[in-house]
């Protein structure tokens, strides 16, 4: 159970940098200035870096001699464990910032716990990608307050994004019995006890980004444990995965 468990948590962590990291680089070439494409064409690459570590731990976890390329790549999307917030369609750029933002703040405050894991690998991992978080937070975050806090345009448009990403938010603190495993091991945090720390963040930079945060407290659930994921996923996935599903196997 304990092995199960942690495997789980390794896809946790490894499906949403995976998906994300996908997803940010649908903008390579079309993001609205070339500063942009390129930082976040870095984004991804940094989260997709981050996914081969995490998957790969996973696939050893496993012992079933999957590799982090057959975790990603030959699996379907009800075996995917990503917060939905990570599969949503990237909208306009603003959207995209946005729900960069929300998930930046998280990994953050994620991460800095994973680094005092009591599992080696983890917290080394935890401790390499806290230094791109750190980067990566700080310039999505500057990003909101910019444009949140811009013309009439864009304080609309990032107030709207808000609106639109708030409600899969609550997802990233649910609970559950693996959740309890990695804390009675020591490996990772409840996810519950983040919140504090979160919304301590969230409301200083969106306060500052003059936007207002939605007192709904409702939040849509189900990607982290696969028991339901958007409709996007999956076509994310026929993208992300048509190389390998062409040609198995295939190599260069």
């Amino acid at each position: 159970m304990a092995d199960n468990a942690l495997f789980q948590f390794l896809l946790r962590m490894g499906d949403n940098s995976l998906i994300l990291g996908h997803r940010v680089s649908e903008w390579c070439g079309h993001s609205p200035v070339l500063e942009e494409d390129i930082a976040l064409a870095n984004t991804a690459l940094d989260l997709i870096g981050q996914t081969q570590f995490w998957l790969g731990l996973a696939g050893e976890v496993e012992g079933k001699g999957r590799t982090a390329d057959d975790l990603a790549f030959l699996r379907d999307a009800w075996d995917y464990r990503n917060v939905l917030l990570c599969e949503l369609p990237n909208g306009d750029f603003g959207r995209t910032l946005m729900r960069q933002f929300l998930y930046d703040a998280w990994s953050s405050v994620m991460l800095g716990r994973l680094m005092t894991s009591s599992n080696e690998r983890v917290a080394e991992i935890a401790a390499k990608a806290s230094k791109e978080v750190a980067y990566h937070v700080e310039r999505s975050g500057d990003t909101v307050v910019g444009l949140g806090d811009g013309t009439e345009e864009s304080h609309a448009r990032m107030q709207a994004a808000l609106d639109h990403l708030w409600p899969y938010v609550g997802e990233m603190f649910d609970s559950d019995e693996v959740d309890a495993a990695m804390v009675k091991a020591g490996i990772a945090p409840d996810p519950a006890s983040l919140r504090e720390e979160y919304d301590a963040l969230v409301s200083k930079v969106l306060s500052q980004a003059t936007l207002t945060i939605p007192t709904d407290t409702f939040h849509h659930k189900g990607g982290r444990t696969g028991y339901m994921h958007t409709e996007h996923l999956g076509h994310l996935l026929c993208s992300m995965q048509w190389l390998q599903r062409a040609y198995p196997g295939a190599t260069w």
